[in-house]
């Protein structure tokens, strides 16, 4: 764990040892690579290496007196991967998976395969989310996570709040034009209860020229943590297989399979 320059700003970030193209975790909104790690990383880090980092005003990287956009996010995910040597494999969870989207748009070069857990590309994308109350048990209990890790401790809470909940109602605004030029091989994921509407993931799916879908039983927008084991063990398979896959009796991939 250390620390380098993105952008002009201290970041903080990991990187695990190991040979071969690093696979590259983008936590959530309000979150940071901590939880990621957790329920991914580690297990992915025993096959190869794996690296992570906090963004701006997330985790372990202090923030800024700027907004938070994703656009700016993917601005930092571009260095980070620049810093890296990519290309790498992006595996995004939730904003981190929207991220993942902007940067692929915009670096091919430096994406070799993507992996969208919970991601929606435009904010119609979830179901409705009541913004929650910065005050009572919920935010309080997040404010120790908060304070636990970011340099600017409880202080910085309230504001980082409501910047990511700013951002949750106006972003992403991405459409399945734009999508249909992201030409890296994707694996879709989602839970079956989801916060992101199923047939918004379906469409997301279906806009990509290159993806796969993987709706996992059971679950909701936490299923890396719900099932991490077998979620660790579907993403590494993804990142690792030959493609495009061969099935027995192939529809949408039918001019691709054999």
């Amino acid at each position: 764990m250390a620390h380098t320059n993105l952008l002009g700003h201290n970041t903080w970030y990991r990187r695990s040892e190991g040979r071969g193209t690093v696979t590259v975790l983008l936590h959530g909104g309000l979150s940071s690579s901590a939880s990621l790690w957790r329920s991914l990383g580690k297990r992915l880090a025993r096959r190869g290496p794996v690296a992570a980092f906090d963004r701006r005003g997330h985790g372990r990287t202090a923030d800024t007196g700027a907004p938070y956009s994703y656009d700016s996010m993917a601005d930092e995910a571009i260095a980070f991967l620049e810093f890296l040597g990519g290309p790498c494999h992006l595996v995004g969870y939730s904003d981190g998976g929207i991220v993942a989207l902007l940067t692929a748009l915009r670096r091919t070069d430096l994406v070799s395969r993507l992996v969208l857990v919970g991601a929606n590309y435009h904010v119609d994308g979830l179901h409705p989310l009541p913004r929650p109350a910065a005050s009572g048990p919920e935010f309080d209990a997040w404010v120790l996570r908060y304070a636990g890790e970011s340099p600017s401790g409880a202080d910085g809470a309230a504001t980082a709040w409501a910047k990511g909940w700013d951002l949750f109602s106006r972003e992403p605004r991405l459409t399945t034009s734009q999508l249909a030029a992201i030409t890296v091989p994707t694996l879709v994921m989602s839970g079956d209860d989801d916060v992101v509407k199923l047939e918004h993931s379906v469409s997301l799916f279906q806009a990509l020229p290159d993806a796969q879908l993987a709706v996992v039983p059971g679950t909701s927008h936490a299923v890396l943590k719900e099932r991490p084991r077998f979620s660790s063990r579907m993403i590494w398979r993804f990142l690792h297989q030959e493609l495009p896959p061969v099935t027995w009796q192939p529809i949408r991939r039918r001019n691709s399979s054999v």
